[in-house]
Parts: structure tokens; C-alpha cells; sequence
């Protein structure tokens, strides 16, 4: 049998019961395992620590903070980010180990396998999601809440495996990690001191629909791309409907 990886890979949750023992057994190739979670309800703790992972409890408020305090209570000098609804291939573990024998670049991302429903998405911006996921332990998650990402590496290498990714379990599931995510845009946006426009509110879904629908080639898709399209622009419209509450509630 193979020695792990001398490798940490960390994973944030939040009430991931229904994904995070698998997560953990697809990446059991690696030494350490620390799952970040930010107050799961359900039973995502103890079936992480079941399966092998070290948990950090409450490492919120955000998504890039649980992997920051992740990072940093790694012993391992090289991570690999992952998240609960993704699993790493033993064909890519495999190409992870390879390229930890003799790193060439000081980052490297990979492509998602994305599925939507159940469904492969071949066509479109889907098909082209490239994450960035191995990198040295010194490096950190930009601080922000929605769509975070690692700070800015200037030599980032590609791997040839894909990393199968399965967002959402129903049309439920998504509508809820939309609402979700359109508050923590909206807060994000504050901070910043935007304030949401007619414009925002009434052109910036429907650009955003045809951009994913048409330009991103979501209509390749079918009825897939259309569905898909359609709750994307509901979540920008949401974001700024909050980022407009947010305003009304100040004025007060």
C-alpha cells in the first residue's frame, strides 16, 4: 500500500452531512485532512472526524476565512483545497503525487468536471472552470465572502486530470445556496460602498441571463442551460434587491 501524500488538503463546510464522508474518502491519499467548518447544525462534524478528518470548529464567518484557518494549522507545506461537493479522482491523487515529487510551478489549478442535475455540462462556460488548488502553505484566500479566490500567483501550472464537481442535489438545494450567496454578495458589495440602481435591479439580471444563456453557451445545453441561466440571473437580481434592503434599512 502507498504512503500518503506529505500533503494537507482542507475543506470548508457548512451542513455538508449529505456530501462530506465521501469528500473525505477521495482524499484519504493524503497525510492530513482538516475540514473548516463555520457551525454546521447537522451531523457534518462527526461524520467528518469519522472518516478520518481533523475539524476545526466554528472557522467562519466566511468562506475564504475557513480556508485561511485551515492553512494555517496545516503541517504540511503544500495544500490542496478542496470543497465537500467535489472528489478527487485516484487518477488525479495520483497526478498530485507526481507533481509533488518535483514541483514545477508555485501554484497549480485544474479543471472541473461540472454536473448539474446529474448531467455533465460539456458545453459553455462550465466546461471551461479552471480552480486553482495546490499551492505552498504560505499563501492565503483573499478575505471576501462570495466567490473567493486565492491571491494573485504569477506561476501557476495545469494538471491533465479533471476534479468531478456536484453543486447541487436539486433545484431546492441550488435556489437556497443562491439566496445565500446573493446576501453574502450584496455584503460584500457594501463594504465597498456600492449601492444598488435601477439598473442594477432591472438590466443586470437580464444581461446576466443572456451572457451565461448565450455568450457562455448555456443554450447548448438545452433545457439544462436554460434552467441553469434563468436561477443564475434570479441570483443577480437578488444580490442587488439585498444590496438595495441593505440601503433602505441605513436610511431609516
Amino acid at each position: 500500500m502507498q504512503a500518503p501524500l506529505a500533503l494537507t488538503v482542507i475543506i470548508p463546510t457548512l451542513n455538508e452531512a449529505a456530501n462530506i464522508a465521501a469528500c473525505v474518502a477521495s482524499a484519504s491519499f493524503a497525510d492530513e485532512i482538516i475540514v473548516a467548518d463555520a457551525g454546521s447544525t447537522d451531523d457534518t462534524i462527526a461524520l467528518a472526524r469519522a472518516a478520518g478528518a481533523t475539524v476545526l470548529e466554528n472557522t467562519g464567518p466566511t468562506i475564504s476565512a475557513q480556508r485561511n484557518t485551515a492553512i494555517a494549522a496545516a503541517r504540511h507545506p503544500w495544500i490542496f483545497s478542496l470543497d465537500a461537493d467535489e472528489r478527487v479522482t485516484p487518477a488525479l491523487a495520483a497526478e498530485i503525487g507526481r507533481v509533488l515529487a518535483a514541483p514545477a510551478h508555485a501554484a497549480y489549478r485544474v479543471r472541473r468536471r461540472n454536473f448539474y442535475l446529474g448531467v455533465e455540462q460539456t458545453r459553455g462556460g462550465w466546461a471551461r472552470d479552471w480552480v486553482v488548488r495546490l499551492f505552498s502553505r504560505e499563501r492565503r484566500y483573499v478575505p471576501q465572502r462570495v466567490h473567493e479566490g486565492l491571491e494573485s500567483v504569477a506561476d501557476v501550472g495545469d494538471f491533465e486530470e479533471l476534479l468531478p464537481h456536484h453543486p447541487y442535489r436539486s433545484i431546492r438545494h441550488q435556489v437556497d445556496k443562491l439566496n445565500r450567496y446573493a446576501e453574502w454578495g450584496a455584503a460584500d458589495l457594501w463594504d465597498k460602498g456600492k449601492r444598488a440602481t435601477w439598473g442594477d435591479l432591472a438590466l443586470r439580471p437580464v444581461g446576466r441571463f443572456f451572457k451565461g444563456y448565450l455568450l457562455g453557451g448555456g443554450i447548448l445545453n438545452g433545457r439544462l442551460g436554460l434552467v441553469h441561466s434563468g436561477l443564475d440571473a434570479y441570483e443577480g437580481f437578488l444580490k442587488y434587491a439585498n444590496l438595495w434592503a441593505r440601503e433602505s434599512s441605513a436610511e431609516e
